[in-house]
């Protein structure tokens, strides 16, 4: 498995075309599977309300959610009051892989991004720990992703994640600023009315 890394920091790695064409479609048949049972639903920004330009579902114990409260994890969808399903064995695989020694996963956020989507510069730390990783997949039409460091006014570069590319912020690339800039429409064929589906696996609570 090739590995390329992408910025200073220690912990950050990109891995190209992890998942071929077949683990594609069978994953994006169990993703489909489980926004069927957990349909997504549109965030907001918290106090302003103002609505994300993504659709969001989850899968596994916990899910993260964003609305006029606030930002958190909860173990059930905010519209059906359900719990989220469980995560496809696929994807825990990754983590067992790629974050060995790290605990499970608890949450898999599941971001759709139509055409014109976008996800400003953020930091995922809305964790109780950030010793384990977090493992993003892409699936569908390529995006430009752009990460810089832990201060938001570190310098930033920005390259292609394509269908079926994985990346890893550990380390000291945990708490890294990062971001959607555009979705590449018709860069894909695997979702059939084009569109990205990124997948963010996530550990939550302290081991």
């Amino acid at each position: 498995m090739k590995t390329s890394p992408i910025h200073a920091l220690t912990g950050l790695a990109y891995y190209p075309d992890y998942f071929d064409w077949g683990a594609q479609d069978a994953l994006l048949a169990e993703i489909r599977a489980i926004v069927a049972e957990a349909p997504l639903f549109q965030p907001v920004m918290p106090r302003t309300g103002k609505p994300f330009s993504v659709k969001m579902s989850n899968c596994g114990p916990l899910g993260w959610v964003s609305d006029i409260n606030g930002y958190r994890y909860q173990p059930a969808h905010p519209d059906t009051g359900r719990p989220w399903p469980a995560m496809p064995a696929a994807l825990t695989e990754l983590w067992d892989r790629l974050a060995p020694e790290a605990p499970p996963p608890e949450a898999c956020l599941i971001n759709f991004y139509e055409p014109g989507a976008r996800m400003g510069l953020h930091q995922d730390r809305d964790e109780d720990m950030f010793d384990a990783p977090v493992i993003s997949v892409s699936l569908g039409d390529t995006a430009t992703f752009r990460v810089g460091g832990t201060s938001r006014k570190d310098p930033t570069r920005s390259f292609r994640l394509a269908s079926g590319d994985v990346v890893v912020l550990g380390g000291d690339a945990r708490l890294a600023h990062h971001g959607i800039d555009r979705i590449l429409a018709g860069t894909s064929t695997l979702l059939k009315n084009g569109g990205r589906i990124n997948l963010t696996l996530r550990r939550v609570t302290a081991a």
